[in-house]
């Protein structure tokens, strides 16, 4: 990390700022999980409103309570739920780049639209990987700021590649760039989840099935990085015991109980229980920023309808 300089001091570490890239791949024949952003929309738009490639780490803030000083001139961009983030004692915008300057205090306070905020800054923050990633999954103690999977605390500084703004200009003058209308998202909004049917879901009753589909589901309080669990009308299932096998990203589990568990980029990584399907990448993204008590709904897609929206969501940051 020879071209990383000190950006950011921790002044007020908040309850979970976790520093991501796109995810470790590769290694879960190892036991170690995938980790990443939650919402890979609103991590992907805030890493490309200044100028930064795809995979490159930016910092996810749940729940807010985070407050930081900067320690040098730089180009920011907050993008995903609005945790009331203030500039200075200033209402920050959300999805557009922002010049700061050395000595300005940026803080998130409390959700009013969503759960996780995403904080990129321009060259991207710097980090040792940890098997290919700095991903950061606190349960393996791998990855983050300090390589160790440690949550920010008070104190700690996070480090950022050098960056250059084009034409020679300074860093802080640099033209704002703004995500476009149909980029934002409100997230106080009842979501409709794309699920993939999965290969245990001619297991489930007739019944089930309708209920699954047609149903309101709520989102329970037990929801964490590595799943949320979802409160409705009990699903039944013939399969009684499997096998382990392996867990994708956005499996929908049924254990016993019938109440779905919709597992996330910190999940383990085989898993017993049968499943409905498994969720679409974007739809991960979509429950990641729902709230406890809030309404979501499934719906069924076909592999090729999720491709392809998937690929045009990915072809905006080409």
């Amino acid at each position: 990390m020879t071209d990383a300089v000190n950006g950011l001091r921790v002044t007020r570490a908040g309850p979970l700022a976790l520093l991501q890239d796109a995810g470790r791949f590769g290694v879960r024949r190892l036991g170690v999980t995938q980790g990443g952003p939650l919402d890979l929309h609103g991590w992907a738009w805030a890493n490309h409103l200044v100028g930064n490639a795809w995979g490159t780490p930016a910092l996810e803030v749940t729940f807010g309570g985070l407050e930081l000083v900067a320690e040098r001139a730089l180009v920011v961009a907050v993008a995903g739920a609005d945790l009331s983030a203030r500039l200075d004692g200033a209402p920050l915008a959300g999805w557009q780049s922002v010049s700061i300057e050395a000595g300005q205090r940026l803080a998130f306070d409390t959700p009013v639209n969503g759960l996780r905020a995403y904080l990129a800054v321009a060259g991207g923050f710097a980090a040792s990987p940890v098997l290919g990633s700095v991903a950061c999954v606190v349960r393996e103690g791998l990855g983050g700021h300090d390589g160790q999977g440690h949550r920010l605390a008070e104190g700690d500084r996070l480090r950022v590649r050098a960056h250059h703004a084009p034409t020679g200009r300074g860093v802080a003058r640099e033209t704002p760039r703004e995500a476009p209308a149909e980029a934002w998202i409100d997230y106080r909004q009842p979501a409709v989840l794309s699920l993939l049917p999965g290969a245990q879901v001619g297991e489930f009753s007739g019944e089930s099935l309708y209920r699954a589909f047609n149903a309101s589901w709520r989102v329970d309080d037990r929801a964490d990085r590595m799943g949320v669990r979802l409160t409705g009308p009990p699903l039944h299932c013939r399969v009684t015991s499997m096998i382990s096998e392996g867990i994708g990203l956005g499996a929908v589990q049924v254990p016993p109980d019938g109440q779905p568990i919709a597992l996330l980029n910190d999940r383990q990584t085989i898993g017993g229980y049968p499943r409905l399907g498994a969720l679409t990448p974007l739809a991960c993204s979509r429950l990641a920023q729902c709230l406890p008590g809030q309404e979501v709904r499934l719906k069924a897609i076909a592999t090729e309808r999720a491709l392809e929206a998937y690929r045009r969501f990915r072809s905006a940051f080409a």
